[in-house]
């Protein structure tokens, strides 16, 4: 009898221990699967948040930043014949060194309608700094009666001006050609009868020799007073990917100003294409033909380019309504 509860009690003692060991497996497996999700889980979440960069990665997870590391680039489209002979022109203006004057001078550009309502003002400015600036006079309505010794027989030959039209642009291109006549000519400022000076001579004259940048404003504007005047008339050379707009008002080296009059491939565009009635819409020229121009040619806002985006009232001037 003894021998066999001994066995009983060993046969319990065997059955507890495989009972225990049947079920310590059971009570650790769920776990194991926790952890295991969890881990796939996370492995999923940082696949989405860091997309990989290889083809056979963006087949097996999301495709969100490489679906197009595999397809061929789009074809870039091919220059017309006056498009490559202008940049041609272009590139090699902006090439060569510029020929730095002994006497450099800034050129004061004046656009307006008739007298200069700040004209005495401006003779202050220019006071006591004679050999560093020259002024010319665009009046395109009315020849003014001017106050100051810097202004008189200062006034280049002027044509009508409309605003909103070419007419704007060719004014202001008149006055760059009359002012790069003048080899010490260094930066050109464009100003309206409206303006005023914010800062004393020594402090612009000082800014625009010493920075040597050109301030063109350039914007991309999606609406309708902006894309919204684009006619695909100017197709090929000027898409509406690259129409641009901004402030008429600016400040430019030499090197900028006479890449400006070496155009006549843009300009003709805007003159043809940018105007009121075309397409049903009313396009400003002076708006959209230097900011569109420039940015074409990739000069604003690009590093070491010589042009700021924004304009020069700032730097310069206020307009006083």
């Amino acid at each position: 009898m003894k021998s066999v509860k001994a066995w009983r009690v060993g046969n319990v003692g065997d059955l507890q221990i495989l009972s225990g060991s049947r079920h310590r497996p059971h009570l650790k497996r769920p776990m194991w699967i926790i952890v295991l999700v969890t881990m796939v889980v996370l492995f999923l979440v940082c696949a989405y948040m860091y997309p990989p960069h290889t083809r056979g990665a963006c087949y097996v997870f999301s495709s969100r930043g490489c679906q197009f590391e595999w397809l061929p680039p789009s074809p870039v489209r091919e220059l017309t014949d006056n498009e490559i002979a202008s940049r041609v022109v272009i590139r090699d203006i902006l090439n060569t060194p510029a020929v730095r004057s002994k006497n450099s001078k800034v050129a004061f550009l004046f656009l307006t309608p008739g007298p200069l309502p700040f004209e005495k003002l401006w003779d202050k400015f220019f006071h006591g700094h004679e050999g560093r600036f020259s002024v010319y006079v665009h009046a395109s309505r009315d020849k003014p009666v001017h106050f100051s010794r810097y202004f008189i027989n200062r006034e280049i030959r002027s044509e009508q001006v409309v605003w909103g039209r070419i007419s704007m642009v060719d004014a202001e291109r008149r006055l760059l050609a009359n002012a790069l006549k003048d080899p010490d000519n260094q930066h050109f400022v464009l100003l309206s009868d409206s303006c005023v000076p914010l800062h004393d001579f020594d402090y612009v004259y000082n800014y625009l020799m010493y920075s040597n940048m050109s301030f063109i404003d350039c914007f991309e504007d999606p609406g309708p007073h902006g894309n919204g005047r684009y006619s695909e008339h100017m197709l090929p050379e000027v898409e509406l990917k690259d129409f641009r707009k901004g402030a008429q008002w600016f400040t430019m080296k030499r090197q900028h100003a006479l890449i400006v009059m070496a155009d006549s491939l843009y300009y003709s565009k805007f003159r043809d294409y940018c105007k009121h009635g075309v397409d049903g819409k009313n396009c400003i020229a002076d708006e959209h033909y230097l900011p569109t121009f420039f940015h074409l040619h990739m000069l604003i806002g690009l590093n070491g380019s010589g042009i700021q985006n924004h304009t020069s009232v700032q730097i310069i001037k206020k307009d006083i309504k």
